[in-house]
């Protein structure tokens, strides 16, 4: 806008000095031209005037021809940054994410005071005695050498109250399905020992034990099982009458116990 603004004082310069030029050279024609005029009618003489040529450019006129309009200026700096605004209204609550990943576990509260005693519950059911499911009997060895391959009768009854052992065969036979321990503890004496735990017709475990000159020894084992209504389970001397070194007296015993640990759920739920 500048370099327009110059060019036109330019132009209008130009267009005053060009114009002042030609009405001097009009002042020095009217200036040669006779002084003295013919008097008039009235004895006066004729006042001279000034003849405008309109065939001239700009004439009675000081504007000049407007000029070519320049080229658009580069643009301005950007201006300052305007002032805030006021805060305008509350937005609508935008659509909920998607839910984040679980965040670490914090750290333990300290301990909260202890709360009141709660209402007592109500009086259960009366459960079955446990009369129902006992089992148990402990019992020891009479003859001093018992024979191989064949049940140990154990003939001297410590306890057998529900009498599910059976002395007469050495084999104890169960009536209530669950879990039993047995163990043993054998004098031995005379001869090696060799026995084995049988549960219906299949051997379970093994012992053996190596007689000592001039000694008593003692062999023992024990076991838990699993036994559904009507297996059985003795001891026997296993293999040659030569492991057959089970002994008894009136000081030294052989015996031979087993009991329920806990009958199965399906019989404390009365589904037998």
């Amino acid at each position: 806008m500048k370099l327009v603004r110059t060019l036109f004082l330019c132009l209008v310069l130009v267009v005053k000095l060009s114009y002042s030029q030609e009405e001097g050279e009009e002042v020095e024609v009217e200036a040669e031209a006779p002084e003295e005029h013919a008097e008039g009618p009235g004895g006066e003489a004729d006042t001279p005037s000034v003849v405008v040529d309109e065939r001239k450019p700009c004439a009675g006129w000081m504007g000049g021809v407007p000029g070519t309009p320049g080229h658009n200026g580069a643009s301005g700096r950007d201006g300052r940054d305007g002032r805030d605004g006021t805060k305008g209204d509350t937005g609508e609550p935008g659509a909920p994410g998607e839910k984040g990943d679980t965040g670490e576990p914090g750290l333990t509260g300290p301990e909260g005071p202890r709360g009141f005693p709660g209402t007592p519950g109500l009086k259960g059911d009366q459960g079955e005695s446990a009369l129902l499911y006992r089992s148990a009997f402990s019992v020891g060895l009479i003859d001093r050498t018992p024979m191989p391959n064949v049940p140990i009768k154990f003939n001297k009854i410590f306890y057998n109250g529900q009498r599910h052992y059976d002395d007469s065969t050495g084999k104890f036979r169960c009536s209530i399905p669950g879990v039993y321990y047995f163990t043993y503890h054998l004098t031995v004496y005379l001869k090696d020992v060799k026995v084995s735990l049988y549960k219906s017709d299949k051997t379970i475990m093994f012992t053996f034990d190596q007689f000592q000159e001039n000694n008593i020894d003692q062999a023992s084992g024990s076991i838990i099982l699993h036994l559904d209504t009507g297996e059985e389970v003795w001891l026997q001397v296993y293999g040659e009458e030569a492991y057959a070194g089970i002994y008894a007296d009136n000081i030294n015993d052989s015996t031979f116990s087993g009991f329920l640990l806990y009958p199965d759920m399906k019989t404390v739920n009365g589904d037998r």
